[in-house]
Order: structure tokens, then C-alpha cells, then sequence
């Protein structure tokens, strides 16, 4: 990307921002997503093989900003955490979640391997996600509940999803003879399961609903109870997901 300012000519600009980078000067004032920051090139080029230290190697690779601030459009929150790192490497023990993002993002591999030993990314790469690879069409069957909530929202306070979830084959096969005596569109049923793993029924339903609050909705459920035409308990397999709009 070319290097640009509002307020000063574009030449100038070029001229000033690779005669500071040239020179390596030990001074840089940055602009991240409207956070300002001033720290040294060499500490942001202290590990060469990041993005981070690219966007400092050789020809600037940034805009400025009006004040001559090299831009970067991220959040600029939890760089700080980030240039605390790269100053002490002290890895953070706040906004985990957020600043991993923010490591990936500048590819700073050594903070990267930290933060996914860290208990919260642990547990969620290796745990929860492993657990949920191995539920077929997961995703998928997340984006189709919330598909059928927003197609049932219309003049709605509430729009309500069943879904049937199975751990074992063989309740597969009665949750299906439910399904077929079931008095309602099969359609608009959404199955999960079955998987080989030990996380409980219980423990997948959180994650559906973790999920689907991730993407900004606001979800509740509860065992769904067929009023008739249902030769199995119904809770056994079946839960309603209440999406709330206002």
C-alpha cells in the first residue's frame, strides 16, 4: 500500500516516512485504529519473521494518518498488549481471547505458542473445538437454526427452534422413529449427533448455545415436551431453543 496524508503532500510524505524507516529511527509513532502509540523500530521488528516487523522492513508498507502516525486499521484496544510483549516479553493475562486474535493477525509465533498454552485457549482449541469437530455438520447446523429463527421473527417477540441432539447411534435411530411420529415439519428440525467423544448431551447444548450468543443472539432452551403422537419421552432428545428479539 502507498503511503498517503490528507494535509500533506503526498511526495513529502514519502520522502519523510522512508527517510525515518532508512535510518532506522529509533523512534515511531503509530496510529492503531485510532490509539495512538510511540515505541522503537527495533522493537517492533523484534521478531523478524512476524508481520509485524514486515510492515517496518524496508519500504514502508503503511499509510499515515493527517499527523505523519503510520495507520494500522486493527483494534487498537489490545496492541498494547501486544508491544507489552514485545518490550518484556510478558505474555498478557487479560482479553486472552482478543489479543490471540491480535497475535495471529501480526504473526508473532512466539507470543502465538504462549497464549495457546494459556487455560482459555487451551481449552478451547483443544478441548472444546476437538470435541466439536467430531460433531457431524456442526456449523452447518448452527447456521440453519438461526436460518429458521430469523424466517419465524417476522411480527415476533420470540422465535423458538427444536432441535434433536444424540450422542449414540442407537438413539439416532429412535430419535428418527420420533421424528416420524412426530405431529410437526420435520423440516424445521435440526439434528446434532451422534459423536464419539465424551462431552455429555449437556455439554454440546452449551456450546450450541455459546455459538449462536457469539454471533450476537440472545438464546435460551429447555427439554421440548410433545403434547401427543410421541411413542418416546421427548426430552430424552429433543430441546427448543427460544431466540429473543426484543
Amino acid at each position: 500500500m502507498s503511503i498517503s496524508s490528507e494535509h500533506k503532500p503526498l511526495g513529502k510524505q514519502v520522502t519523510s516516512s522512508l527517510h525515518t524507516v532508512n535510518k532506522l529511527s529509533p523512534i515511531v509513532e503509530l496510529n492503531v485504529g485510532g490509539e495512538m502509540y510511540t515505541t522503537t523500530l527495533s522493537t517492533l521488528k523484534k521478531h523478524p519473521g512476524s508481520k509485524l516487523a514486515e510492515m517496518f522492513t524496508g519500504q514502508p508498507k503503511l499509510r499515515t494518518d493527517s499527523e505523519g502516525r503510520f495507520f494500522i486499521d486493527r483494534p487498537g484496544t489490545y496492541f498494547k498488549y501486544i508491544l507489552e510483549y514485545l518490550r518484556s516479553n510478558q505474555v498478557p493475562t487479560q482479553c486472552i481471547q482478543d489479543v490471540y486474535k491480535e497475535a495471529l493477525f501480526y504473526d508473532i509465533e512466539p507470543l502465538i505458542k504462549q497464549l495457546e498454552d494459556s487455560p482459555q485457549i487451551f481449552g478451547e482449541l483443544v478441548a472444546r473445538k476437538q470435541f466439536l469437530a467430531r460433531v457431524p455438520n456442526y456449523s452447518e447446523n448452527i447456521e440453519l437454526m438461526i436460518r429458521i429463527a430469523r424466517a419465524e421473527a417476522v411480527a415476533s417477540r420470540q422465535s423458538s427452534v427444536i432441535v434433536c441432539v444424540v450422542r449414540t447411534e442407537e438413539d439416532a435411530a429412535r430419535c428418527q422413529d420420533a421424528l416420524n411420529s412426530l405431529d410437526m415439519d420435520k423440516k424445521s428440525v435440526v439434528k446434532f449427533g451422534p459423536w464419539k467423544a465424551a462431552p455429555s448431551i449437556s455439554d454440546l447444548l452449551d456450546c450450541i448455545q455459546m455459538d449462536v450468543e457469539a454471533k450476537g443472539y440472545k438464546i435460551s432452551f429447555q427439554p421440548h415436551v410433545a403434547e401427543k403422537g410421541f411413542r418416546f419421552k421427548s426430552h430424552d432428545f429433543f430441546y427448543k431453543f427460544l431466540f429473543t428479539w426484543w
